[in-house]
């Protein structure tokens, strides 16, 4: 659970709502990951400086998130990743728990680096898709849906920062965990912190990598998909994750030998 003190560092910015950000939606844009212990977190919304707002819906600024990957029998979206193929796809439903609303959405990372995200309104209530899904999925990708089932439940809750000035969005994730679709194994990462710039273009405003230099946090490559299967699942490929499941190790002993953990 995160504490008071990020609590409050999240409750002393200022809003912003829905209907302002329609510019900062970045469907198609590029990103750029940090993860880190969660003590920093609060450490980095106390060094934001007024140029950022926080979401807020409902009157909530920390939501609930689900998301449930799909994959092929063979893993071949977690592969398309391990392999180090510059371009990738993920299927994903994501369900908002504050509101109750369900998306489908296709996550496509391109060879140019840019990751385009196409996504409607759909219920995720079996193993196979409906009519809709399949309009849609076929719309995007060629592959046999009849193959993809889900394979991985990851829960965390979410704040989100808007500039609407640079038209940058960030997200920081918290209380994260991973399990497998049946729910037989569950892993739980109270230590960690997943924050992520979004942003149209390489060139823009260089202000937030900046202030995460400041707390000795540097880029890395991470996918919440990839590294929850890889921990879960012994049999898959892990050579190009074992970095990160290394960084996760790290900061999970930091945590556990912090005063009050």
């Amino acid at each position: 659970m995160y504490n008071g003190d990020l609590a409050s560092s999240i409750s002393s910015l200022n809003p912003v709502f829905l209907e302002a950000i329609g510019s900062v939606k970045l469907m198609n844009r590029v990103e750029t990951k940090y993860i880190f212990p969660i003590g920093k977190l609060a450490d980095l919304i106390n060094l934001l400086d007024g140029r950022y707002k926080v979401l807020e819906i409902n009157n909530l600024r920390i939501l609930p998130y689900l998301t449930t990957y799909m994959d092929t029998p063979d893993y071949l979206f977690y592969n398309q990743h391990v392999r180090g193929e510059l371009e990738r796809h993920k299927i994903r439903y994501r369900k908002y728990e504050s509101s109750g609303e369900t998306y489908l959405e296709i996550k496509k990372k391109t060879n140019k680096g840019r990751t385009v995200k196409w996504r409607i309104e759909n219920y995720h209530g079996s193993d196979s898709f409906d009519n809709t899904a399949i309009s849609f999925l076929e719309g995007h990708i060629s592959i046999d849906l009849r193959l993809v089932k889900p394979v991985l439940i990851n829960r965390f809750t979410r704040t989100t920062l808007i500039c609407l000035e640079s038209k940058e969005r960030i997200t920081m994730d918290f209380n994260i965990s991973f399990s497998e679709s049946e729910n037989k194994r569950d892993v739980q990462m109270p230590f960690l912190a997943i924050v992520e710039l979004k942003k149209e273009g390489y060139s823009q405003c260089a202000y937030f990598p900046y202030l995460m230099k400041q707390l000795n946090i540097r880029p890395t490559s991470f996918s919440k998909y990839c590294t929850g299967s890889a921990i879960l699942h012994e049999s898959l490929k892990k050579n190009m994750i074992k970095p990160n499941i290394l960084l996760l190790n790290k900061i999970e002993n930091e945590y556990t030998k912090s005063p009050g953990n």
